[in-house]
């Protein structure tokens, strides 16, 4: 006889009325209910969440409902991480104010995370950039608190030595995950370049979304880029978020925000995030920002083979930890993130995104103010 299975994720998948009809009995159990006059189950764009359009008199919400946890925590930590993530961002002016949580019950495994609806377009480039390095800046300028106010958020001694070891234990997949000789010989090599150490990286940390791809971003009629996905913040090098929102495998994940950029247009964005940083940017000098370019690259590929070999794998029988199961995600979805996945995977693009780090780091090389570091 063929599987069944009562996960609730599976039964989300099958019945597009059951995650409203759930999250309205989870909102009248927190005392919630009454003041929410519709749902909206909003389209399902992301691999970590679905999102419900709550309208009210006084302010729409989103309620974000994890699928998941990037972050491999358990389900009330993992409400509790990203909690953290909104309630700090929010500071720096750029990001949905956060209004309260369910915990997780029989109805949501992992319950839910309700903030300010945004009311805004997908991000264009590279028209955006400008507003996106604002973004950036406004979360990189905050204050990093003292080391006994930092948790729940990760806060690592040594964020670079942190993000290598993310790297390489996802690069642990690449051997699973289908690649070509030449695909894994490109790898390979990139890996090996990484540089083992960062001179002055502990000193660099500042709070960090390390999810800044552009298709994150929502932006106002008045301008202002909103970063709306916040759950993998942390204490690390801004450079990280800088490569996230401009590197090619992240400016052509989202058709809505589709855009291949060329030297100039990531000169211009460095200089713009600097120039809003004003005097903190002096911290963060080009090769710093070029080894995060490198780093985060790796980070992408390394998350895609991840992603190619965890996907196919059953949804987990518990609200908690990581899950990358295709099951959990509508089928277009799924389609459009294994188009992403090859394609990044691929020979050529892995020579353009070497080329590409190449040129820049001739280019700041030669004129260190393209990245808008202090003349």
């Amino acid at each position: 006889m063929p599987e069944t299975s009562s996960h609730p994720a599976d039964r989300d998948r099958r019945d597009a009325d059951t995650l409203p009809a759930r999250l309205t009995r989870a909102l009248a159990r927190a005392g919630k209910r009454e003041a929410i006059q519709d749902l909206t189950t909003m389209a399902d764009t992301g691999l970590a969440h679905w999102h419900v359009w709550l309208r009210r008199h006084d302010g729409d919400l989103v309620a974000r409902i994890p699928k998941q946890s990037q972050m491999g925590l358990p389900a009330r930590d993992n409400l509790a991480y990203q909690a953290a993530c909104f309630a700090r961002a929010a500071a720096g002016g750029h990001a949905p104010t956060l209004h309260g949580l369910l915990p997780p019950d029989e109805d949501l495994p992992r319950g839910a995370l309700l903030v300010e609806a945004i009311e805004g377009r997908p991000a264009r480039l590279p028209e955006d950039l400008p507003a996106i390095a604002r973004s950036l800046a406004g979360l990189h300028r905050l204050p990093r608190p003292p080391a006994t106010e930092r948790a729940p958020l990760q806060a690592p001694d040594d964020p670079w030595r942190a993000m290598r070891e993310e790297v390489f234990g996802q690069a642990a997949a690449l051997p699973e995950a289908g690649l070509g000789v030449e695909a894994n010989r490109l790898i390979e090599a990139q890996l090996a370049a990484l540089p083992e150490r960062l001179p002055e990286a502990a000193g660099m940390a500042r709070l960090i979304s390390f999810d800044a791809h552009p298709g994150n971003f929502l932006v106002e009629a008045g301008g202002r880029a909103v970063l709306v996905d916040l759950e993998k913040c942390r204490y690390g090098l801004p450079g990280f978020d800088l490569a996230h929102a401009s590197l090619y495998t992240s400016t052509t994940w989202d058709l809505a925000s589709r855009a291949v950029l060329s030297l100039d247009q990531l000169a211009d964005f460095h200089a713009q995030w600097r120039e809003a940083m004003g005097p903190a940017a002096a911290a963060h000098p080009p090769e710093a920002l070029l080894a995060c370019r490198r780093a985060m690259w790796l980070w992408s590929l390394t998350w895609c083979a991840k992603w190619r070999v965890a996907q196919g794998r059953r949804p987990r029988h518990a609200g908690d930890g990581e899950d990358w199961s295709a099951a959990l995600s509508e089928d277009a979805l799924v389609a459009h993130v294994r188009d992403r996945v090859d394609h990044y995977l691929a020979p050529a693009t892995l020579r353009r995104g070497r080329d590409e780090l190449e040129a820049l780091a001739a280019r700041f090389t030669r004129s260190p103010h393209c990245t808008g570091s202090p003349r």
